[in-house]
């Protein structure tokens, strides 16, 4: 079995999983609100192990991981870009490994965070799978979280939620969501999306209906085999393709 580690990344932290066996493709991975990385999870670690994919998880805090500045992370630097820029070159420095050839993955935050990199830039980032992405974040504005010192109203939040990033002529063409339809906080937002993908001819992959828990990590772990092969096959896919 391959072994995690943390490093620093211009001060921030990350988690890192090297496979025993490296198949040449990496994986950005996008933590929840919850703040928890897949570190030393066993079920997705044997997953990342069987397909040799390495992985890294940067730490965000509370920022939904979007292009807007949130002082829980950083001063300056949006988590967006922090992730655009600094850990796909710590990825490339790490195992050689550069953008299309590299996979989005995200649980909840982190999945709509992937989905919102993603969607704003598909060429770089062709494969992503969100795993009950909380594609609605701004219904959480005004409850006393960071979230509220980085947009001033629900409206301007909703503004920025992954779904109006969405280009009707230019988007990934590898994308899976996966939803427990338990999920009182979540489903309606990504079903909504889903929608939205279906009636603009947009292909993606879909789990809407396995239940396993509603938002919990007995839900994403359950997910995590059909998840995890989704995005290394992709990633296999759009390497054959190059």
């Amino acid at each position: 079995m391959g072994q995690w580690r943390q490093i620093l990344i211009d001060g921030k932290s990350a988690d890192v999983f090297d496979p025993d066996e490296a198949g040449g493709h990496a994986v950005i991975h996008l933590h929840g609100h919850g703040l928890t990385t897949l570190k030393d999870n066993p079920v997705f670690s044997a997953e990342f192990d069987r397909w040799g994919l390495s992985v890294i998880c940067p730490h965000g805090q509370r920022s939904w991981w979007l292009d807007r500045v949130c002082t829980e992370f950083d001063a300056v630097q949006t988590p967006l870009d922090h992730v655009r820029a600094r850990i796909v070159a710590k990825v490339a420095e790490l195992w050689d490994c550069r953008p299309p050839q590299i996979g989005l993955m995200g649980i909840s935050m982190g999945g709509q965070g992937v989905l919102q990199l993603a969607y704003r830039h598909p060429r770089l980032f062709p494969v992503v799978a969100a795993i009950a992405p909380a594609v609605d974040f701004h219904n959480w504005h005004g409850q006393g979280l960071p979230l509220d010192s980085i947009f001033e109203n629900r409206e301007a939040a909703r503004q920025e939620t992954a779904t109006l990033q969405l280009h009707p002529l230019n988007w990934p063409p590898h994308q899976l969501l996966v939803c427990d339809p338990q999920d009182t906080d979540w489903f309606e937002g990504v079903d909504r999306l889903s929608m939205k993908l279906s009636s603009s001819g947009i292909a993606f992959e879909s789990d809407l209906e396995t239940r396993g828990g509603g938002h919990s990590w007995d839900y994403f772990n359950q997910m995590a085999p059909a998840v995890v092969e989704f995005v290394a096959q992709r990633l296999q896919h759009v390497a054959g393709r190059a």
